[in-house]
């Protein structure tokens, strides 16, 4: 076991994880945020994505030791401190871009760091930056739609 030095939504903490533990496991199983979903742990679904740093990753494939001294950010840190939805989850429910969910919070932490950029996308271009996620249920318009809402809009989500 190492122990690793990280900031997760806002909180600095240190936390024993075994050196071969992926970022998944450790947020899912050691600190309970389980908006980070396990899907295909190949990094081929990105149903697992965070922001480390400001960077959208697959966390299945992005080693927990690797995090040390990073700040990490995950859908529980862009909610208010009441609870409240995040811009970009709000314009996902006004869109109905969420069905059965489990891609849901993969692709709100990639419309995070969309937003982040301060950029106004096109369709196309928003189609791009999300092919690296699957979802079996909305057809993706939807998604595309509530992603079309935010970006390009300067929003101030998790302290970023």
């Amino acid at each position: 076991m190492k122990i690793i030095r990280v900031n997760v939504n806002g909180r600095d903490m240190e936390v024993a994880v075994d050196e071969r533990e992926s970022l998944a496991d450790t947020l899912r199983e050691r600190l309970r945020l389980t908006s980070v979903k396990k899907g295909c742990e190949v990094g081929e679904c990105g149903a697992c994505t965070v922001l480390v740093d400001g960077r959208a990753i697959d966390s299945c494939i992005y080693l927990a030791v690797w995090a040390e001294g990073r700040r990490v950010l995950t859908v529980e840190g862009i909610t208010g401190p009441g609870g409240e939805l995040s811009p970009i989850q709000q314009a996902f429910v006004e869109e109905a871009a969420i069905q059965c969910g489990f891609c849901t919070p993969g692709l709100i932490m990639t419309a995070v760091e969309i937003v982040g950029t301060g950029r106004r996308y096109t369709r196309d271009e928003l189609r791009k930056l999300i092919a690296g996620h699957l979802c079996r249920c909305t057809g993706y318009q939807n998604i595309l739609n509530a992603m079309e809402r935010v970006a390009g809009v300067a929003q101030r989500v998790g302290g970023e």
